[in-house]
């Protein structure tokens, strides 16, 4: 029997809350006062959520330099790791970046984008006087990448400048919301 699954002629809603008598998983398991006695079902939080984010420079920013751009993604990797997240594919060009990304157990997917955004935006602010009222736009795009197609995002972030030669970040943006089937209005999603 694969666990999860229930057993064949299994009564719908018989095997939810705790079962009664004895613990079939756990020999010689009786019931406690907190469950089951010596029952180590789900010790730890395990999760797994690979997410593909989408921010853009504010309109009065000053733009990323080619030139800088290995080292502000290598930065912003640093940031994630030191949070908990697992960096998979950083990548983006002068007024915007892609993050391929695994979330921290423990973080909102707000809080992630935030920390990263202002910490980066510190960091950035210090590499050259140009960069002095460098600044990142409030919002942000957050969407959930299936493990089967993380190689595909991997490659579609590495190939930004290619991509961008043709393609404006507002259609590239309206293209990946809509594959999404997210709803958005025109007069706000590009806005600082």
């Amino acid at each position: 029997e694969k666990p999860g699954v229930s057993p064949k002629g299994a009564t719908p809603g018989k095997a939810r809350g705790k079962p009664e008598g004895r613990n079939p998983g756990k020999k010689g398991a009786t019931p406690g006062k907190n469950g089951y006695k010596g029952d180590k079902r789900m010790g730890s939080s395990l999760v797994k959520i690979d997410v593909h984010l989408v921010f853009h420079i504010k309109t009065t920013s000053p733009k990323l330099q080619p030139d800088d751009f290995e080292r502000i993604w290598l930065y912003i990797g640093g940031i994630i790791r030191n949070i908990g997240g697992i960096v998979i594919q950083i990548g983006g060009v002068s007024d915007h970046i892609h993050i391929l990304s695994s979330l921290p157990k423990n973080m909102t997917i707000a809080d992630f984008v935030r920390t990263i955004k202002i910490e980066s935006s510190k960091w950035i602010k210090t590499i050259n006087d140009k960069y002095q009222s460098f600044a990142w736009q409030n919002g942000y795009g957050a969407f959930s990448v299936s493990p089967s197609i993380i190689p595909n995002v991997m490659e579609y972030i590495k190939n930004q400048s290619e991509h961008h030669r043709v393609k404006t970040f507002e259609d590239e943006y309206r293209a990946i919301l809509d594959a999404y089937g997210i709803e958005f209005d025109e007069r706000y999603v590009f806005n600082d």
